[in-house]
Parts: C-alpha cells; sequence; structure tokens
C-alpha cells in the first residue's frame, strides 16, 4: 500500500555500510524517476550512479548530515551509504527543475523502500567539489544526492508539540521526526 511506503519512507542517515547495492537495483530507482512526472515533459534530469566504497567517501565528504543534531558530523564509518545518485539537470536555474527533481526523488527512495533499503535526500551539498570530484560537465546543475543503503536506525514519527519541528535522538539512538497533526494542516 502507498500509504505505508511513504510512512516507512524517512530521512535515514545511518545505514548497514557492509550491505552493497548492485548497480542494477540503482538503474531500477532511476527507472522509476525516468518514468515519474516532468514538467512539460522536458526530461531534463540525468543521474550519477555510486556503490563503489572510494567513490561513496567523495560523496560523504561534500554533504551536510543533520543540521538539527548540532553536535553530530553525519554516519561513523560502518555506517555510512552503500550507494548514492547524484541527481543532475540540463537546466542550470535548479528552480526550474525543482519540482521535476523533487518528483524524482521521491519516486526513488519509495522504490528503495519497497526493496527494503532506506535513504536521505541532500540538499546540502557542496556542490562545486562534488562537480570537480567527479568532473561533472558545467553544463549540468548538480540538484540533490541520495544517500542509499540498509537501514540501522529506528525512526519514531512523532505529534509536534509547541510547534517544535526539530528532529531529535534520544539516549538510545532512535530518531524522532514531529509531524503537524492533519487536523492543523488543513485550511
Amino acid at each position: 500500500m502507498v500509504r505505508d511506503l511513504i510512512v516507512k519512507n524517512r530521512s535515514y542517515r545511518r545505514f548497514y555500510q557492509s550491505h552493497k547495492i548492485e548497480k542494477t537495483l540503482l538503474e531500477d530507482l532511476i527507472d522509476l524517476a525516468r518514468l515519474s512526472p516532468s514538467a512539460a515533459n522536458l526530461q531534463r534530469l540525468r543521474f550519477k550512479i555510486s556503490n563503489k566504497e572510494l567513490e561513496n567517501e567523495k560523496i560523504f565528504s561534500c554533504l551536510g548530515w543533520a543540521g538539527y543534531l548540532k553536535d553530530w558530523n553525519g554516519p561513523e564509518d560502518g555506517e555510512r551509504p552503500a550507494a548514492y545518485i547524484i541527481i543532475l539537470s540540463t537546466e542550470k536555474k535548479i528552480e526550474k527543475v525543482a519540482c521535476d527533481a523533487g518528483i524524482a526523488s521521491q519516486s526513488i527512495l519509495l522504490g528503495a523502500v519497497e526493496s527494503e533499503l532506506r535513504g536521505c535526500i541532500f540538499g546540502s551539498v557542496k556542490k562545486e567539489e562534488l562537480r570537480k570530484l567527479f568532473k561533472i560537465p558545467s553544463a549540468l546543475a548538480i540538484c540533490y544526492v541520495i544517500a542509499l543503503g540498509k537501514p540501522k536506525e529506528i525512526i519514531k514519527l512523532e505529534n509536534v508539540e509547541n510547534n517544535d519541528i526539530e528532529y531529535w535522538r534520544d539516549d538510545n539512538g532512535m530518531h524522532h521526526v514531529p509531524k503537524r497533526r492533519l487536523k492543523d494542516i488543513i485550511i
């Protein structure tokens, strides 16, 4: 059921790094993005796959991991993603493809959940550093990076209290994500 996939599709940031993800599965996830809606059917998105340890380390170094977790610089070695998908665009002005990139990201992540994987979309990316590391042509804009892996953390949804939407981790490492109530967002 779609609802179950969406509820399971949280921003996971800790993984079983040793759980390999095959290139064919990553291509299947990109195929879901390819089949998703695109504004005016322009299909301006392109994708770069990484499932190799050395490439993954380079991508990892370019990501901002969790803004609300001030004392956490990202997962430790052994808990890092097993794969990444870099979402690129032939349109240089990212705002013109933001909707397409968002739809593609959601399609990829829902496919990942269906495959017993989880992921996280990163907008906080050192784009020029990433471009140089992978020799990404200047004709392509970097939209997002999606980290993927077998989840090593548990995420619990909570109701927003006192308008506090910041996610947090408890002493046991459980990740808590406050969500507004349905009655509070329908006008």
